[in-house]
């Protein structure tokens, strides 16, 4: 392109300079008609050449424009795809997402109102009693099986009349050890809740001390019997938060409880307790069963001990018998040879007498 630019330059100057020439010297008229014929045919083929190769430049140009912008386009679409892709993706997720939160807002409903309905539950002190007896039972069956009455019991009867809310039968030395269930609730709630007054809760903490300073010695007194029980007892608190309350700032509660031999336990600490006794429970059975297994080697070792002298006394008699029946066919081949002996004597003297 720059050269048919530089080339028409150059026939425009030539023109120019033909025009000049004219203009002083008429003798060299014809042959600058002529140079300005040539010229003009000259001029005219640059033009169709020059239009020609603008035209194929243009069109190259085009076509290289319509590949980029086709390149472009495809890589538009395809990044759009992948971004609506990506989008339909996230959509789908947020959805998912929403539906498993409505999930969840319903299970929370559903749980604020069973809250509630607890709430109304354990604000009657019977119910609670109840409450703590059913988480008892529950937690009993968990650990030792159903109905297991060899290791627990529920609503055992002493002989002094009084009834534990359960029972465990452990080896000695511990014996019998009572539990009993307690839910001290409503000073509790009343000491925990920090919409009262300072002076409202501390009246509800010492009220608070004094009733599981009374549950202890209830249970203390009640199902610690010598003789009968263990010299300990376990007091059952059915809430969490109650007996982390106690451990955590009420160190005395527990000082008192340790004094009167009353353990205070939660679900979780109960638990603890019970899977601990059950392994002893199964190490003793294991003893037990080893020493039976041994009892029964002993046994067997006298037994083996009396098969063996009489699998002497059998083998000796049989080597005695073994010698005999020897003896017996050595004297068997004897008197057979002596019979054959005499049986070919007859049979010669026969002979003679009939010659």
């Amino acid at each position: 392109m720059e050269y048919l630019v530089l080339v028409l330059l150059i026939l425009i100057i030539i023109l120019l300079l033909i025009v000049l020439l004219r203009k002083n010297n008429s003798d060299v008229n014809d042959k600058i008609n002529k140079l300005e014929i040539s010229m003009i045919k000259e001029i005219g083929n640059f033009k169709n050449d020059f239009s020609h190769s603008l035209t194929l430049d243009f069109n190259n140009q085009t076509e290289r424009l319509d590949n980029r912008l086709r390149l472009i386009n495809d890589k538009v679409n395809e990044r759009l795809d992948e971004n609506f892709e990506k989008t339909n993706k996230t959509f789908t997720n947020v959805l998912e997402r929403l539906s498993k939160i409505d999930e969840a807002q319903k299970k929370i409903d559903t749980l604020s109102g069973d809250i509630v309905s607890l709430q109304g539950i354990l604000t009657d002190k019977k119910t609670r009693g109840i409450f703590g007896e059913v988480n008892l039972e529950n937690i009993l069956s968990n650990v030792f099986g159903k109905n297991n009455t060899k290791i627990y019991k529920m609503q055992h009867t002493f002989v002094n009349g009084t009834i534990a809310d359960a029972v465990l039968f452990t080896p000695e030395p511990l014996g019998v050890i009572a539990i009993d269930s307690k839910f001290p609730l409503e000073h509790y709630e009343i000491m925990v809740d920090k919409n009262n007054s300072k002076d409202v809760r501390e009246q509800a903490e010492k009220m608070f001390k004094v009733d599981m300073k009374k549950h202890i010695d209830a249970i203390s007194s009640k199902y610690i019997i010598p003789n009968v029980t263990s010299d300990q007892a376990i007091l059952f608190l059915p809430a969490e938060a109650i007996f982390a309350e106690v451990n955590a700032y009420h160190r005395e509660i527990l000082e008192y409880a340790y004094k009167k031999r009353v353990w205070i336990t939660s679900p979780t600490t109960l638990i603890s307790t019970l899977t601990t006794i059950q392994i002893i429970l199964k190490n003793i059975e294991r003893d037990k069963f080893a020493k039976i297994i041994h009892n029964e080697l002993n046994s067997l070792s006298l037994e083996f001990a009396r098969y063996k002298e009489r699998w002497d006394k059998l083998y000796k008699s049989i080597e005695n018998v073994s010698r005999d029946v020897k003896d017996i066919h050595t004297t068997t081949t004897k008197i057979t040879k002596k019979f054959d002996s005499i049986n070919q004597v007859e049979i010669g003297e026969l002979d003679d007498k009939e010659n």
